[in-house]
């Protein structure tokens, strides 16, 4: 085979490993390459803030497909490698030990990184120890190597990794303060409801949840750890451990530099078909435009990356399957089963069925009285329900909505679509 069969694939994430798959399957003739640059296989990210965390799941249980899938699929997984640079013109990339590798077709699933925390007392160039962010194994297990009964944990950011390692912690017997810059928890991402819901959980089960607090200092010792967090209202949380949850950043620094169009990730098109017809991309790097919803979005899911790997690999094949899914997401977090659909964001009403009370419910998202999105907190069969209701963008009366006695399914067959 020459270097223009080769489809090169840069990222062994979900989206890598899925799009690597899935481009053999639809019949791609040539080299597939998989880059990857952690040492291992490539394994699921989510449970690393729950089972992982807490010690029900192993790395093994972890890894997503063993070495003989790729080796039947004649995919060279080739670890520990990280690229420096895409020549677009030659069609090659470089890597940072100085090697180049040719390519035909380019996928970029680079995914993201952790956005760092900026605060006095943290040198740019050298985190503490026991400072942490979450993102691969070895950060999980550098987590839970610092976790343990009456270990003191301060959380800083209250999005959905955070309280998810919070649960976990507190599972292990640690002491737990989640702090929250924002007025309340999960605001950038649900409704007031969900954010209050949660809130009450956690402070159950023994975490300290405070909001609208910023990190004004770190303390460190004179070994360089931290051993104390000063927020903003002047309490000092002394610390065993810190992790910092504030949000991710696209890793599309290489896309942009090779001359992409890069708009708070790496654009592409519904077959996830970036600005240079020989590259696509997929998962957490990329932004594309949604037609639900009217706007240029950024993904952070597994459902995501996993759509977006099918779709470039159906236009790599000449099969071309555009991506139109439905954003949903899960966390799961003590005994609850959060599953969500759409994107809330600019909603206008939120409607509750069930009770929170009884932690059984689910809340809609309107707008111009169309379900824009959903929230389920043990509810799978209602979750299923309001997929279907937010893909078509059903407008259904708020009052039926509420009342639990009407099927879901129900109303989705007398909905009218927008």
């Amino acid at each position: 085979m020459q270097s223009s069969d080769t489809l090169l694939i840069v990222g062994a994430g979900s989206a890598g490993s899925e799009l690597a798959v899935s481009a053999r399957q639809l019949g791609w003739p040539g080299p597939i390459v998989l880059l990857g640059e952690e040492h291992c296989l490539p394994y699921h990210r989510p449970p690393l803030s729950k089972a992982f965390l807490h010690g029900t799941a192993t790395s093994d249980s972890l890894t997503m497909r063993p070495q003989e899938a790729y080796e039947k699929a004649n995919i060279d997984v080739r670890l520990g490698a990280r690229v420096a640079s895409i020549d677009r013109a030659a069609k090659r990339v470089h890597l940072h030990d100085g090697s180049t590798l040719a390519y035909g077709k380019l996928a970029l699933c680079t995914g993201g990184r952790p956005r760092p925390l900026v605060a006095d007392g943290l040198a740019a160039d050298a985190a503490p120890g026991n400072l942490h962010v979450l993102r691969t194994q070895a950060d999980a297990q550098a987590i839970r190597d610092g976790l343990a009964e009456g270990t003191q944990l301060v959380v800083i950011g209250g999005g959905y990794v955070g309280l998810e390692v919070a649960a976990s912690a507190r599972k292990l017997g640690a002491s737990v303060t989640v702090l929250e810059a924002q007025p309340r928890v999960l605001a950038r991402v649900t409704g007031e409801a969900l954010s209050a819901f949660y809130t009450a959980i956690h402070r159950e089960a023994g975490v300290d949840i405070r909001t609208g607090v910023a990190v004004q200092r770190i303390e460190c010792d004179e070994r360089g750890r931290v051993r104390a967090v000063i927020c903003s209202d002047g309490a000092r949380l002394p610390a065993d451990c810190v992790v910092v949850g504030v949000g991710m950043l696209p890793n599309a620094e290489l896309a942009a530099a090779a001359g992409l169009a890069v708009d708070g990730g790496i654009v592409v098109d519904a077959l996830s078909v970036t600005s240079d017809p020989d590259i696509v991309a997929a998962g957490d790097c990329t932004v594309h435009d949604h037609a639900l919803y009217a706007r240029r979005v950024r993904l952070e899911s597994v459902p995501n990356a996993l759509e977006q790997a099918r779709a470039a690999a159906s236009a790599l094949c000449g099969k071309p399957k555009p991506n139109h899914a439905v954003p949903w997401f899960w966390s799961d977090q003590y005994d609850l089963k959060l599953q969500m659909v759409g994107l809330s964001a600019g909603f206008e009403a939120c409607v509750l069925r069930g009770a929170p009370q009884e932690r059984n419910f689910i809340a809609f998202y309107l707008r111009d009285g169309c379900v824009i999105a959903a929230d389920a907190v043990n509810r799978p069969a209602d979750f299923m329900v309001a997929k279907r209701l937010v893909a078509a963008a059903c407008r259904i009366d708020a009052d039926q909505l509420a009342d639990a006695s009407v099927p879901l399914k129900q109303l989705l067959l007398t909905a009218v679509s927008a």
